[in-house]
């Protein structure tokens, strides 16, 4: 399943970081495979160091300075077949894009 990871809590603008390729069949775990595979728990996921490196990760924006990513947080989004999710404090919610839109005008 493929999940696009967009940071958008601490941004000025929202802009997608990773495109993560989960290896599930169920949206929810396929989220948490993403949101466990851009967090900087052990090493780094954008530079692909440590226990943060996963080969299902690929880094889209590109890395400035020899600096990796931040990690995925709440209020971050991910869209997985057209359907967005924002990271929640605990797990994830669907967003209507539209209304989110509306909101941002």
């Amino acid at each position: 399943m493929q999940i696009e990871v967009i940071h958008s809590a601490f941004e000025d603008q929202a802009e997608t970081v990773a495109m993560v390729a989960a290896p599930h069949a169920v949206v929810e775990e396929a989220l948490e495979h993403a949101f466990r595979y851009t967090n900087n728990v052990d090493g780094s996921w954008a530079l692909k160091i440590g226990a943060d490196a996963s080969d299902t990760v690929e880094v889209v924006k590109p890395i400035q300075n020899g600096m990796g990513h931040r990690s995925t947080s709440v209020g971050d989004h991910m869209r997985v077949d057209g359907q967005l999710y924002v990271v929640a404090g605990m797990g994830f919610k669907k967003v209507d894009e539209i209304k989110l839109r509306q909101m941002m005008f």
